[in-house]
């Protein structure tokens, strides 16, 4: 599971698919909230802001 900023989207999915050996689901976090989970404010590989939940 990865959050990242538009920019690292590519990336991200990339990387989930080298370790998982499958197509992720991409959530856009403006649009979904979680009940029991608040995702980061800043991408994991950079300090934007997070918008994508690749899963």
């Amino acid at each position: 599971m990865y959050c990242v900023c538009k920019e690292h989207v590519e990336l991200a999915i990339d990387k989930f698919v080298d370790d998982f050996e499958d197509a992720p689901d991409i959530v856009d976090l403006k649009e979904t909230k979680f009940a029991d989970w608040d995702p980061p404010v800043k991408c994991e590989l950079c300090d934007d802001h997070a918008t994508f939940l690749v899963v």
